[in-house]
């Protein structure tokens, strides 16, 4: 009988804090044994970028050597949504398994979903029929303990990839900052009413000239208990089911039903 050998899945990893940040590191050496890795990152910081995508400038696209223990490794001067889209396209020539995006630096819960590049890169691979996870872990700093992400990465991943799932997957997961044993398990969840109430500082440059930096204070206002802030807050890994259709389907029906104008 001849033995017929399953190919190993492929998995796309990209990030928007750029391909030397610790958390894309962290998520290669999380997911590396369950698959053929592929990295295709920034290569630059390009957080806050959202669903931006390059136009009118020319896109670069170097191979990076030596990087992640012999996997595959590629940079572009485009954004995380350009990451995905050059992957498909011009590296792969297929599309993967499933995409990877993270681990970011800093939380991606509730409004953040709108703005991070982070969210972005995996929402672009769901738009492409591919299944998709972002990771963010709630510590900013560069020098942040990612053994817990780890961990909950790979429980992650390993548990979704053996599932048949639906080519839009897509899931938002956070996970608090802190050792392991002060993490209290997982909660799938729902976006949490939040934001950010935001403030323009202004400053002077050395030269005099006036400049301003956003600043600003988040703010909940959810009180639900089946949100991600109430989840991260209380030491939960949170799991929110995200898509890119943003149709709001009450309002719909109730203007078919009720607008005079129709």
């Amino acid at each position: 009988m001849i033995e017929i050998k399953k190919e190993r899945p492929v998995i796309l990893v990209t990030n928007d804090d750029g391909i030397t940040a610790p958390g894309i590191r962290s998520l290669v050496n999380a997911v590396k044994d369950l698959g053929d890795v592929v990295i295709v990152a920034p290569d630059k910081p390009q957080s806050g970028m959202g669903h931006a995508i390059t136009i009118g400038v020319p896109l670069r696209l170097d191979k990076v050597k030596d990087f992640f223990d012999g996997a595959e490794a590629w940079q572009t001067n485009g954004t995380p949504v350009d990451c995905v889209k050059l992957a498909v396209d011009k590296i792969l020539h297929r599309k993967p398994d499933i995409c990877l995006s993270g681990i970011n630096h800093g939380a991606n819960h509730s409004i953040n979903v709108i703005y991070s590049g982070t969210m972005s890169a995996a929402m672009e691979a769901s738009i492409e029929s591919i299944p998709s996870i972002g990771f963010s872990l709630l510590d900013y700093s560069i020098e942040a303990d990612f053994t817990a992400a780890e961990f909950y990465v790979h429980k992650i991943v390993e548990s979704v990839m053996k599932k048949d799932l639906d080519k839009h997957f897509l899931l938002n997961v956070n996970i608090p900052e802190g050792p392991l044993e002060v993490i209290n398990g997982m909660k799938v969840c729902r976006q949490a009413y939040a934001k950010y109430d935001e403030d323009f500082d202004e400053r002077l440059d050395p030269h005099g000239r006036k400049y301003f930096w956003l600043t600003g204070e988040f703010k909940n206002f959810d009180p639900g208990e089946d949100t991600d802030v109430w989840a991260l807050e209380h030491n939960y890994v949170s799991v929110v089911p995200v898509q890119f259709d943003l149709t709001n389907y009450k309002l719909k029906t109730e203007l078919e039903n009720n607008w005079d104008i129709l």
